[in-house]
């Protein structure tokens, strides 16, 4: 089977239990259940080939500019953790069907399982450690819906959020620390990083890329200080906390670790970092499990204790260290998926998981105890079962590992952190299960139907059999596992119950008998536990996530105010930051071309925009000369463009400021004609020094672009030698418009269309308001001239129209040649129809418009669109256009080319984008003395405004 359908089997099933619910909780489970065993059977298919050595590898690109491809590969790492991850969820699977109630989502419940299994199984297939990166972000997300999945519960809420917060950010380090070592392995493959260890050790890089790799790993498997996640997450339900602490999410972290072991161990930095970590951890977890009087609370602990312990195991740099990491991670995943099930029984069928509630189960729950004393005699390190193996080979390499130069320090440590993990074990059994029978449990117990204790009893049978028969059944798994952990093909290891007499079994013993003689004066260490202070990990997360909280509020607050002048103030301030570290650390040659001689004209020029510019500023607050200003300033550039041979762009600034001051003086007859004061002296100081230095920093950059010889190329020699070539066009802006970047043009003329619509909304929204009767009262400030409409300008305008439409239509013709356009050619028209407006008043105009403007909008949008389209018919990319020529009867050949209809589009969104807001905008003005058809309202669907609102 292909690795691409086992990473998408459980993504596929996903679908399938919310969809089939309706058909009963049996077929939700049924769905998920082969999903996952189709999946599971893939992996099982490639087995032998693992155990032989081989790797299976799948390839396929996906973006390989950025060094992402979606290839996945399987050695015996990740076929190990992916039969876990799928075999235990199977069990999960079953368990969670006779657990949840009616009451439950099962078939959410289902989905949201399975999508976070497929996260898992990405994680452990993935060939590209970007890729891994995204599914370890998913199982982030995946694990927050399923934490969370009793909603009404507030400590599962906290507890999703909890992890997310934290895992989450773990991630964000994790992606910094990947693409440090793809950058410094020269790619993102990991079967290729995992050929450079030499290369990436000795990077500068290496140090902060582990480091960041580790913060990834360590929040993801609960390593201290981040441990205070995971105990929280067992408000989840127990279906999930069993597979969360086992097989999935938990065990991310390590697998990670284990991944990357051959690149990264090693080095003193590695040994320090994950060996120290895991062993505080195993140490703290430990002691802390001791004193939960919460079943669940009391397994979340010990989970963080293994995982301490393992991480501790990877830590040390050893092949046999590596053996008994990997062999623990088995164990672990076997006696704690157990565990945690049999944990949910007891909840379920007594109805409480508080210790000090319990007791006497034994008899009542027989089958129960069977299989919950065997897992926690094997958590406890209790001969002849598996953990007792696991923790045997560990404690033989802590017993020759130095740490902080002592030979002892480790080994005194670890037999602590063994000693209390016997202990809790010890406790779970007897203070659950020993003692007399009560007669105030919440529920009486019993055991529950098979579909409950099969799971468990599948995982415990596996726990005895590895336990005596370790090499049978779990040998050879090991060393394969081992050789892809370490990357070397180790000497082959069996696996043995008895090693001799030994200083690991002295440490074994102590262990055992000291966790015996905790559990005699548990009571008494009790209550000095509980009366101790110490900190809370919940409050410190809490009060840290209040502190953010309360702090990002108050710079959010600060910068985001609604104020437009500070939003410019800062940005300004940043780009003059950017551009004065740019100056003093670039290198700039000095100028090396000639001043030219200044022109009379063009100082002419120079002096009317800059003199114009200045009196903008100094007179913005009359906005009418502030719109007059603003005009000459436009007049200018155009002029600038002219005399730099753009006429095209000459052009569209004169059409553009024609129509833009029109649209404005109308809305500024109904606005204020002055701007009131509403800055302090000292924000106009600010604003003045923070333009001037922008100003001078452009005008500064301009200065050293035209003087100076620079080693890149314009691309406007491309664009001179393909205008023609590629666009059948000798205008060279009117091809890039409509050909080379024809895909922006499109954009934009949506965005104005877009734009136009807002206009109108915007409009019809303040005419259904109570502004309306103000509007129909409204006087102007001057009076009128007492002829809106001079007759003089009436007829102009109109025989003015069929000469602006015929200039408008020999500029769109001959655009592609010579300046002009759709653009240019879409604004003449729109001016010589808005002249009619001028003229005639807007009840005339209107009751002589043809075409609704939102629909010539929507033409000329669809007209573009269709042109694109038709390229992909000759297998072209959208938008490429052809050319070629007519020959009419009695004229010369004619060149054509199907950018024109384009240019079509483009000429049509232009004149319906402009004449709807000059529309929108002219419907605020009416009148008495119009000759419009509708002198007592602004349009027809106005005319039953009552008497009452046209009264002041």
């Amino acid at each position: 089977m292909s690795l691409f359908l086992i990473a998408a089997l459980p993504f596929l099933g996903a679908v399938f239990p919310a969809l089939l619910i309706r058909a009963g909780r049996n077929v939700a489970s049924s769905a998920a259940g082969i999903a996952t065993l189709l999946a599971l059977i893939g992996v099982l298919l490639h087995l032998p080939d693992v155990m032989r050595g081989q790797v299976i590898t799948a390839q396929a690109p996906w973006l390989p500019a950025l060094g992402l491809n979606a290839n996945f590969f399987m050695d015996g790492l990740g076929m190990f953790f992916a039969a876990l991850i799928l075999g235990i969820g199977l069990l999960i699977i079953i368990y969670a069907r006779y657990y949840l109630s009616r009451e439950d989502p099962v078939g959410q419940f289902y989905s949201y399982l399975l999508l976070f299994q497929g996260a898992m199984v990405g994680i452990v297939l993935s060939d590209n450690i970007l890729m891994l990166v995204v599914f370890w972000e998913l199982t982030s997300l995946s694990s927050f819906l399923l934490i969370g999945y009793w909603k009404h519960l507030p400590e599962g809420r906290q507890g999703a959020r909890m992890a997310l917060a934290v895992t989450g950010a773990g991630g964000l380090a994790l992606i910094g620390g990947a693409l440090l070592l793809g950058n410094i392995a020269g790619s993102y493959d990991l079967t290729d990083i995992l050929q450079n260890k030499e290369v990436i050790q000795a990077s500068p890089l290496y140090s902060t890329a582990l480091v960041l790799i580790l913060l990834g790993c360590f929040t993801k498997s609960a390593q201290f200080p981040f441990h205070f996640w995971l105990p929280h997450a067992m408000a989840a339900p127990t279906p999930v906390s069993a597979y969360l602490h086992s097989a999935t999410m938990v065990k991310a972290g390590l697998f990670l670790m284990a991944r990357l072991w051959p690149v990264l161990a090693g080095t003193d930095m590695w040994f320090y970092l994950v060996a120290s970590t895991g062993l505080i951890t195993m140490v703290l977890g430990a002691v802390i499990a001791l004193f939960k009087d919460d079943l669940k609370a009391l397994l979340a602990f010990s989970t963080v204790s293994h995982l301490g312990l393992i991480t501790m195991l990877l830590g040390f740099g050893t092949e046999a260290a590596a053996r008994a990491a990997v062999f623990h991670i088995l164990n672990h995943a076997t006696f704690k998926a157990a565990l945690f099930m049999s944990a949910g029984i007891i909840d379920h069928e007594s109805g409480t998981r508080d210790i000090k509630r319990l007791g006497g189960l034994r008899t009542l729950m027989p089958v129960t105890f069977v299989l919950a004393t065997l897992a926690s005699l094997s958590m406890a390190g209790i001969p002849p079962l598996n953990g007792f193996l696991s923790k045997e080979m560990m404690l033989e390499e802590v017993s020759h590992t130095y740490w902080l130069n002592s030979p002892l320090l480790m080994s005194v440590l670890a037999t602590i952190g063994a000693l209390f993990s016997a202990a809790y074990s010890f406790r779970y059994v007897s203070h659950v299960f020993l003692g007399p029978v009560r007669s105030d449990y919440p529920h009486k117990p019993h055991d529950p139907g098979a579909g409950m204790w099969l799971p468990p009893a599948f995982l415990v049978a596996l726990v005895v059999a590895i336990g005596l028969f370790p090499q049978a059944v779990a040998g050879p798994l090991v060393n394969t596992v081992t050789d892809a952990v370490t990357g070397l093909q180790g000497k082959h290891y069996d696996l043995k119950l008895w090693h001799g007499i030994t200083p690991a079994l002295w440490m074994s013993v102590i262990a055992v008998t000291g966790g015996l003689l905790l559990l005699m004066v548990h009571r008494p260490l009790d209550r000095a536990w509980n009366n101790a202070p110490r900190p809370e990990a919940k409050q410190i997360f809490d009060a840290l996530v209040g502190a953010l909280t309360r702090l990002t509020r108050g710079v959010t607050d600060r910068l985001h105010d609604g104020s437009l002048t500070r939003y410019a103030a800062i940005f300004v301030v940043f780009a003059l930051g950017i551009a004065f570290y740019a100056y003093n650390s670039g290198t700039a040659a000095p100028p090396s071309r000639e001043m030219l001689d200044i022109e009379a004209v063009p100082l002419v020029g120079w002096i009317c925009l800059v003199g114009s510019t200045l009196c903008l500023v100094a007179f913005h607050r009359y906005r009418l000369l502030a719109l007059v200003l603003i005009g000459v300033v436009g007049l200018m550039v155009s002029m600038i463009f002219n005399y730099f041979s753009a006429p095209d762009l000459a052009l569209t600034q004169l059409s553009v400021e024609v129509v833009t001051i029109i649209l404005m003086l109308l809305a500024l007859n109904f606005m204020p004609k002055t701007t009131p004061k509403e800055s302090s002296p000292a924000r106009r100081t600010r604003d003045a020094v923070l333009s001037i230095g922008a100003g001078l920093g452009i005008g500064g950059l301009i200065y050293a672009i035209l003087r100076g010889s620079f080693a890149f190329e314009s691309i406007s020699h491309f664009h001179l030698d393909q205008s023609y070539k590629g666009g059948g066009g000798n205008n060279v802006v009117n091809v890039i418009l409509v050909d080379f970047r024809g895909f922006d043009t499109f954009g934009e003329i949506i965005v104005l269309g877009i734009a136009a619509i807002v206009i109108f909304a915007i409009t019809e929204a303040v005419l259904n308001s109570s502004v309306r009767a103000r509007l129909l009262n409204w006087k102007p400030e001057e009076p009128d001239a007492g002829d809106s409409h001079p007759m003089m300008m009436v007829v102009v305008t109109r025989v003015m129209m069929p000469i602006a439409l015929m200039v408008a239509a020999y500029i769109f013709f001959r655009g592609h040649s010579l300046p002009g356009g759709g653009f240019i050619a879409g604004l003449i028209a729109a001016i010589a129809i808005i002249m009619q407006y001028m003229a005639s008043g807007f009840g005339w105009a209107a009751a002589r418009q043809q075409f609704p403007y939102h629909g010539i909008i929507g033409s000329g949008v669809l007209v573009a669109a269709v042109t694109g389209l038709g390229a992909w018919f000759n297998d072209l990319p959208f938008l490429t256009s052809a050319y070629g020529y007519i020959y009419p009867p009695g004229l010369e050949k004619v060149e054509w080319a199907t950018a024109a209809l384009f240019d079509l589009g483009v000429f049509l969104a232009v004149v319906g984008a402009v004449l709807l807001a000059l529309e929108s905008l002219s419907r605020y003005a009416w009148t008495p003395n119009s000759d419009s058809p509708y002198p007592m309202d602004i349009n027809p669907a106005r005319a039953d405004v009552p008497e009452a609102e046209r009264e002041d």
